[in-house]
Formats: structure tokens, C-alpha cells, sequence
């Protein structure tokens, strides 16, 4: 195993979990960082330079709730015919290091245990008839590749410090990695470099009690995380935190300005949503405006005489004609008026016939524990009381039965027609495909608007927790911009740079979200509905995705496609809302038509009336 001294590269992430090896008030590291980069290997190896016997436990993606917060042994009890206890994955963690790979992919409900032992310091066990607390005061480490999705914020919020993401493309670098892993080491010269940090480390956390820093540096950090737009107090005292631990490292008793920078790097500066404000230097502000060009006197009736620019207005008819020809046109987004139900109602016919009540839905997995029923042991969770009660009535009887066939028997003695298993009730998240028409005719038909809806119904899915994915579609094919995720901030930052021009591959848009949407349902997410922002104007084919030189396909193939996609796509059995783009004026009815062919919902944007919306969607 690759020990902590011999990764190359990633510096950044090095320091960032010294410090916490210095201070565990800090509470974790998250190292997000591409496919390959040595991530997981160097949180694994954090463990060589902690003290000698801290717990490092790694926590896997598909843990159930049972072994991640502790409960019956189920084995050990029916063996001894007492009630055993057994501590869960976050309570071995006690005083150590809990580690998650993939933390991103880790599920919603472990996510919120895990998050809820971070702020108690301990795990609550209300289970099968046992209340215990067991403590769970521990670090968590974390890594994850950014484009699997985002780590949910209340996580991030109870961490301190996030490692800024970093392309991992020096060759020097990835020269030195192929040496080392080719090569060999002396095993003596590593334990000697492991024994040194661990003895630095261990001098930092004598030190760190009598190190120092000023109000004036603290008001600095606050005043950055302000400027940064940074929100949460936490934040503020991880910095501080942070800013100590790094002068403990250096044996220094006062906080510098490189612990300050260094805190600001890797506590502030990952969690900013703005650029801070640039003032103005002292030369800039005394610097006199230039004064206004003077303008060139004209004769007034030359000028109404004189005809129109002919550059210009073939220029603008050109652009008419043929508007996929506009290229990279930036457009901010202004607010539109939708209804805020317009999500749900649209999934309101299809969630009353499957489940019966919004999200909600049986599972046998995990979730909210609502019935137990008859079963096999390895087709679920075993119901422990309700199986014992039913074996209960039968054991003076099971054990004469066996003590005449010479057989001996335990505490119980229990069938297969007594196992229970537990039924949960689950919130099966819906899932948000949002579709944005980001070709040229878009420039032409409310694409302001446009970015603005999208981002009003993101806001909706972010209050029912949804998730959401985010397909722009332009040019010759459509681009996956956010994969599905929980992380609404993120598909609204990708939406604001998103440019408008090029052609309209339609086709490819629906091709595209439906393999997304096939994807996720591999993953458990059963309820997927397509949003689709566009004027339904496609005219690129399928081939121009493979073939770059392909042109425009005649009209009558494109439809074929669109429309074969979108049967495939409504038997698939997902819902679909298609919001129109379309000027009055140029509509020739595509996006209705786009609408029916998936069997969807259609509305009109802008539309004044959310009575009218609504109305569509119920009947």
C-alpha cells in the first residue's frame, strides 16, 4: 500500500489533512478531484500519520441503516436468546476517522445520519424496541468526482475545510507517479518520513493551545467570507480554526498572513458564490473621466432622405432567415411569471394511480418502518419482535418435536413460516430533467425568459428536495451540463453562462435526456419527468452528432425521429411538460405538436394567467 509520503502531487490536499490531523475540531476534509487523480489513495493513507491507534473506519456507499447506526444482533440474539447489541459503522468511528469514497453517490438517508451524529457527537438508536446512545465524535473524510454530482450542503456545512478542485495534468507530475509506482522504494526511508510527520504532527497539537491570533485578523476573515458571499457562522470558526492549526504546523505562536491566506483558500474561498467587489485604487479615483466625444453635426434632411442601410438590413433579414446562425450570445436571464405548482400538478395523474400519496412508496430496502410481513430471511430486513412473537406460541412443542428425533436445540427454535419482513414506506424523489433549446432561433424567441423559467422551476424542485439534471441542446448535439443531482445552485450557475447559437438538435436532446433518465433508474429513481424550454423548431439530424460534416436533414426524416423518440419515450413512462418559446407571430405550431407526440403537458410562456396553467395540467 502507497504510504501518505510517497503520493505526488496534490499538495493542497496533503495540508489540508494535516491540519485536521492538528485540530479534529475541524471537523473533516472533502477532496473533490477527477477520476485517477490518487484521491481515495491519499485518504486512505491519512491513517499512517494519525496517532497510534485511532479508529479509521471506511464507510461503504451501499450500508443499510441497521449497520450504519447500530441496533440488534440478530444472530448473536437468537443464538443466546438474549438481546444483543451491536454498535453501527459511525459509533466505531469514535475519536477517529470516518471515511467515505464516492461521498457524492452516498445515500440521502445515510447522508442525514451521518450529518445528525456530526452535530450530537453521538448516534440515537430508537429501534425494534432498543433505545440506546452510542458516541460518535469523529472526523470525516470524504472524496468525489465532481461531475457524479454534488455533495449535499447541510454535509459541507459540518465540515471544515474543501480542498479547491484542482486538474491533476502536470507532466512532471505524472512523470514522478509512474516512477514511483514502477519502481521500488526503501521501505526504511518511508517509515522514517511517516515517524518525522507524525512527530511534527504531534509537536502541532502540544502547540496549538498556546498559539494566537488578533481581533483584526479574525474581523478580516469574516469581512472576506462576507465579501465572498459565503453564508454560516460555522464557516467563520473553521477559518480561525484553521488559520491556528497551520501556525501550530510551523511551531509559530501567532497567527501570520500565510495562515490567514491558507484558511482563506481552503475554508472561504470553496464555499464562495460571488466574486468580491474590486475597490478602486487611489491613482483610479483621482483619475478624471475623459469628456464625451463630441458628435459630428449632420443635415437633418439628408438624413431623413437618405435611404436605409443596406449592409444593415440584409444583415438583419439574413439573421431572420436563418437565425441558427447566430453564435455564442450571451443572455442574463429575466424573471417570468410561472406557476409554483406547475411541477407537481403535471405529476399529479401519475403519482395518484402508483403510489397514492405525493413521494411516498413501499419499499423493502430502507425508509420509514410502517408493517412487517411474511418472508424470506435474504429477500429483506428481518422484522425481529414481530418474528418472535410469531414463533413464540410454538416453542414447547418445536423442542419436544426435536428432543424425540435426538436433536438439541438452542434458546429458540424458529421456521422459515415465522420470519417477518420489514415493509418500508420510502420518499422516492422525482427527478427534473430540465431541456434548454440554446440555438440561435432561441435568440429570437425569449430566451431571457427562457433562463428565467428554468430557473423559477428549479427553485420548486429545490423546496420538495428534488433532483435535478440540466441538458443544454445547440449546435449539432446535446451536452449533459449536470448530471443528476440534488445541487440546484450548481444547475443555476450553469444556466447563467449558458450561450445561445447554432443549430436546434432536437432529436439528440430526446435522445439524450432518455438515456439520462434510463441511468438513473438503475440508481432507484422511479418518477422522472422531462422539461423541455423550446420553440420546437429541431433541424439537425441524429448523424450530425457522429458525422460533424452532416447537414441539415429533410424535414419529413427529422420529424420521423423526433416522433419515433418520443413514442419510445412516453411507453418509458415518463411525464413531460414542453414549455413553448415561440413568438406568436412565428409559431407554426411545433412545440404543441412536440407536447403531444410525448404525451405531455403544454404551456405557453410567458403566460399571464397561472389559473390557465393549471386548468391544462388537471384536465
Amino acid at each position: 500500500m502507497i504510504a501518505f509520503t510517497d503520493i505526488v502531487g496534490m499538495n493542497l490536499a496533503k495540508q489540508a489533512l494535516m491540519l485536521l490531523a492538528v485540530d479534529p475540531s475541524l471537523g473533516g476534509v472533502v477532496i473533490p478531484s477527477a477520476v485517477g487523480s490518487g484521491k481515495s489513495t491519499l485518504a486512505r493513507a491519512f491513517a499512517d500519520i494519525l496517532p497510534e491507534g485511532t479508529p479509521f473506519v471506511e464507510l461503504p456507499l451501499n450500508v443499510t441503516e441497521d449497520r450504519l447506526i447500530g441496533g440488534i444482533d440478530l444472530e448473536a440474539t437468537l443464538a443466546s436468546g438474549q438481546r444483543v447489541v451491536q454498535h453501527g459503522v459511525l459509533s466505531k468511528a469514535h475519536k477517529g476517522v470516518l471515511y467515505v469514497d464516492s461521498l457524492s453517490l452516498l445515500d440521502s438517508s445515510a447522508v442525514s445520519h451521518i450529518m445528525d451524529a456530526m452535530s450530537r457527537g453521538a448516534v440515537i438508536v430508537e429501534r425494534e424496541g432498543l433505545s440506546e446512545v452510542h458516541p460518535a465524535d469523529f472526523m470525516l473524510v470524504g472524496t468525489y468526482d465532481p461531475s457524479d454530482g454534488e455533495v449535499r450542503m447541510g454535509l459541507l456545512d459540518r465540515i471544515g475545510i474543501i480542498v479547491p478542485y484542482t486538474a491533476q495534468n502536470d507532466y512532471r507530475v505524472r512523470k514522478q507517479i509512474v516512477s514511483l509506482v514502477m519502481g521500488t522504494r526503501d521501505a526504511e526511508d518511508t517509515e522514517d518520513e511517516l515517524r518525522m510527520l507524525r512527530g511534527i504532527i504531534g509537536a502541532a497539537r502540544e502547540q496549538l493551545p498556546h498559539v494566537s491570533i488578533t481581533k483584526e485578523q479574525i474581523k478580516g476573515l469574516i469581512q472576506t467570507a462576507i465579501s465572498l458571499g459565503v453564508e454560516g457562522n460555522r464557516v467563520d470558526i473553521f477559518a480561525i480554526r484553521a488559520a491556528l492549526a497551520n501556525a501550530a504546523l510551523s511551531q509559530r505562536t501567532e497567527v501570520d498572513e500565510e495562515d490567514l491566506k491558507l484558511a482563506m483558500k481552503l475554508v472561504l474561498v470553496p464555499r464562495a458564490t460571488r466574486m468580491p467587489e474590486r475597490e478602486p485604487d487611489e491613482d483610479e479615483m483621482q483619475q478624471e473621466e475623459p469628456p464625451p466625444p463630441e458628435e459630428e453635426p449632420q443635415d437633418e434632411a439628408e438624413d431623413e432622405n437618405a435611404p436605409p442601410d443596406e449592409s444593415d438590413s440584409d444583415a438583419d433579414e439574413e439573421q431572420e432567415d436563418n437565425p441558427d446562425m447566430i453564435e455564442e450570445l450571451m443572455m442574463d436571464a429575466v424573471e417570468t411569471e410561472l406557476p409554483d405548482n406547475i411541477l407537481n400538478i403535471s405529476l399529479a395523474s401519475k403519482k395518484k394511480a402508483k403510489s397514492g400519496s405525493r413521494g411516498e412508496a413501499l419499499n423493502s430496502k430502507r425508509g420509514r418502518f410502517v408493517r412487517s410481513q411474511p418472508g424470506e430471511i435474504k429477500s429483506g430486513k428481518v422484522a425481529l419482535i414481530p418474528t418472535l412473537i410469531s414463533a413464540a406460541p410454538w416453542q414447547t412443542s418445536r423442542k419436544a418435536e426435536k428432543a424425540k428425533k435426538g436433536i438439541k436445540t438452542g434458546a429458540l427454535v424458529i421456521s422459515t413460516d415465522d420470519v417477518k419482513i420489514k415493509r418500508f414506506r420510502d420518499k422516492s424523489g422525482t427527478l427534473f430533467i430540465f431541456m434548454v433549446d440554446a440555438s440561435g432561433s432561441m435568440a429570437l424567441n425569449r430566451m431571457r425568459q427562457a433562463k428565467g423559467a428554468v430557473s423559477s422551476l428549479l427553485q420548486n424542485a429545490y423546496v420538495h428536495r428534488d433532483q435535478v439534471a440540466l441538458i443544454s441542446f445547440r449546435g449539432k448535439q446535446a451536452q449533459v451540463l449536470l448530471p443528476p443531482s440534488q445541487s440546484v445552485d450548481r444547475a443555476k450557475r450553469e444556466l447563467d453562462v449558458l450561450p445561445t447559437g447554432g443549430g436546434t438538435p432536437l432529436a439528440s436532446a430526446l435522445l439524450t435526456g432518455w438515456e439520462t433518465a434510463k441511468q438513473a433508474r438503475t440508481k432507484g429513481i422511479t418518477q422522472i419527468m422531462f422539461v423541455m424550454i423550446t420553440d420546437g423548431r429541431g433541424n439537425i439530424p441524429l448523424a450530425a452528432a457522429a458525422d460533424p460534416t452532416a447537414g441539415k436533414a429533410p424535414k419529413d426524416e427529422l420529424e420521423k425521429e423526433v416522433e419515433a423518440l418520443a413514442v419510445s419515450i412516453q411507453s418509458d413512462g415518463i411525464a413531460s411538460i414542453v414549455v413553448d418559446t415561440q413568438m406568436n407571430y412565428l409559431s407554426r405550431g411545433e412545440a404543441p405538436k412536440l407536447a403531444q407526440k410525448l404525451g405531455g403537458r403544454y404551456f405557453y410562456l410567458p403566460n399571464a394567467k397561472a389559473e390557465q396553467i393549471v386548468d391544462a395540467a388537471l384536465s
